[in-house]
């Protein structure tokens, strides 16, 4: 089978971790028969310097083309002093909203052999842990009317607008439903439905469509208690599902309980089984280059790409199961480095992965 895979390298590590990513598909291809076509698109930084703006259209229209998206990721202080509507991380706003990803699934899965990297106390996550952030992606303040304006005796004020609809509340919550019915059968829908009307909204067209999944249990807790229960007992969480904003803030919250961001991968998802897929990290533009960056979120992204868009979960957890390989044998990237166990680099990591799918 052949598939069409447009790759955004973007800017910092991007370029490094997908190329292992790349590496892990190619590797799964070769060993189940399946051929990986890649068109290397600029989005970002990178598209800045050359286009002179972050998401040329050549790169949406690509893209829109393929049957899926990789992305590594976008920024850096090189671009810090531009007007916010033309800094890079506008571009990942950009495909978001043209190709329609309204759902964004970060998992956050402690693997055993990263346990002593938890920041929490061992019996806060005695026995593994396994939950689901659902994050709306296409609506609320990240793309509501924002503005400046002068005010009389304050100086400048700014502005940014959070607004939901109930369709856009709905099918990402469908989205949640659906993924624990897979799972352990319980959803936490996470607002501020005690001070935000759009959270309020948000609240009730949960709960209507939670009435469709009667096996599932729905839970309600707010943001700031949300924050809480994340660090005091995470796992209590099996799907969590939320705003864009407090979804964006939640998930980095999640990846660090686990013991590293670099080991936690993301699917954006359209409807249909179209998805853009990236690790959650940034760009790290501080280690570009230095062959320090863990590739294994990026490698795990690519394996998400073959469950979710390509129906291929036998495929999927051959890379999946490769990662956890090379973890048993010790071997580690910098920001996972421990007493007795084996650094190596980007790239080598990324070839010992490739080597045991």
């Amino acid at each position: 089978m052949n598939y069409k895979i447009a790759v955004i390298p973007g800017d910092g590590i991007g370029p490094e971790v997908t190329a292992e990513a790349v590496k892990a598909l190619d590797a799964a291809g070769k060993k189940f028969g399946h051929e990986f076509d890649y068109t290397y698109l600029l989005a970002g930084g990178a598209a800045i310097d050359q286009y002179g703006r972050c998401l040329p259209e050549e790169t949406v229209e690509t893209a829109k083309k393929a049957d899926a998206v990789l992305l590594g990721a976008v920024g850096g202080p090189k671009w810090d002093d531009l007007p916010g509507d033309q800094r890079p991380e506008k571009a990942l706003l950009g495909l978001r909203k043209e190709l329609g990803l309204f759902a964004n699934l970060r998992p956050a899965i402690m693997f055993d052999e990263l346990k002593a990297a938890c920041p929490l106390k061992e019996e806060k996550v005695r026995g593994g842990l396994d939950l689901l952030v659902v994050r709306e992606l296409t609506g609320g303040i990240y793309f509501g009317e924002r503005g400046v304006k002068d005010t009389e005796n304050m100086g400048k004020a700014a502005y940014d607008v959070e607004l939901y609809s109930e369709k856009e509340v709905e099918r990402v919550a469908e989205i949640a439903f659906s993924m624990a019915m897979k799972r352990n059968k319980k959803v936490t829908s996470v607002d501020k439905a005690n001070v935000l009307e759009s959270s309020r909204l948000w609240r009730k067209t949960v709960a209507k469509v939670a009435e469709r999944y009667p096996e599932v249990t729905l839970e309600n807790l707010y943001v700031d208690n949300a924050a809480m229960q994340l660090v005091y007992n995470p796992k209590q969480f099996d799907v969590i599902v939320t705003s864009n904003i407090f979804g964006d803030i939640l998930s980095d919250e999640a990846s660090m309980i686990t013991g590293s961001i670099g080991m936690l991968p993301s699917a954006s998802l359209a409807e249909g089984a179209f998805g853009m897929y990236e690790p959650v990290h940034g760009s790290a533009p501080d280690i570009a280059g230095t062959g320090k960056a863990n590739p294994m979120a990026a490698v795990l992204s690519a394996a998400m790409m073959l469950k979710y868009t390509f129906g291929l979960v036998k495929e999927a957890d051959a890379i999946e199961n490769a990662v956890k390989n090379v973890l048993e044998e010790g071997c580690r990237t910098p920001d996972l480095m421990t007493d007795g166990k084996k650094q190596v680099s980007t790239s080598e990591i990324g070839t010992l992965i490739a080597e045991r799918i």
